[in-house]
């Protein structure tokens, strides 16, 4: 059976999971967030035996995301779930980590600020979150400036995230800069976490 391919989704597979596999050694359960083609879910579960993935999406995604499930899957791959992150609360059970790829820049700032909400409601101990960024209202690299670009054309309330912003939001919720991971292609995946202590801002996993 023929899937729908993310080309973005086959090259940075590999460079996401030698640093979620680390980052989740001690958790059992995954709630990603906007599985898309569900290549990440599929690349993950089978290469982290020890996770429960669920992965979700939106209502547009998730005829596609549930076959390729179904035809790649492994048994600790749990059948896709609808889930719009404006849709509060999220029906959804407790779990040790969220994570979400390429998201935040696509959706407006309000649904930014939904996903967040939610997260706080789920109150997972890790937030892994992959995609381009900004620091201090500046790009990384050029090419980031024209997708930034090229996205708000699009959609003036989408666009490249201001890391600050995003930090705070989690913050509000409860969970705590960990680590900061530059990615290929220009992008991070920025891991929050839920201290032991509140006064605790960053441990090592």
């Amino acid at each position: 059976m023929s899937y729908s391919v993310s080309e973005a989704c086959e090259r940075n597979k590999g460079p996401i999971l030698a640093i979620l596999a680390s980052a989740l050694a001690n958790s059992r359960k995954v709630l990603e967030i906007g599985s898309g083609t569900g290549q990440h879910a599929v690349h993950f579960a089978a290469h982290l035996p020890h996770l429960l993935w669920q992965p979700s999406d939106t209502g547009a995604y998730l005829a596609g995301l549930r076959e390729r499930i179904a035809g790649e899957g492994t048994p600790n791959l749990l059948p896709a779930r609808e889930l719009d992150v404006r849709d509060q609360p999220w029906q959804v059970e407790s779990v040790d980590a969220i994570f979400t790829a390429n998201t935040l820049h696509i959706m407006g700032w309000a649904a930014v600020e939904d996903l967040f909400r939610g997260v706080g409601a789920v109150a997972p101990t890790l937030l892994c979150i992959y995609g381009p960024f900004r620091y201090g209202g500046k790009y990384t690299s050029a090419s980031n400036a024209d997708f930034d670009r090229y996205l708000r054309v699009r959609d003036p309330d989408s666009g490249i995230r201001n890391f600050e912003d995003v930090n705070t939001l989690s913050g509000e919720q409860g969970l705590y800069l960990l680590a900061d991971h530059a990615m290929p292609a220009n992008n991070q995946l920025i891991i929050w976490h839920k201290p032991a202590l509140p006064s605790q801002t960053s441990a090592p996993y």
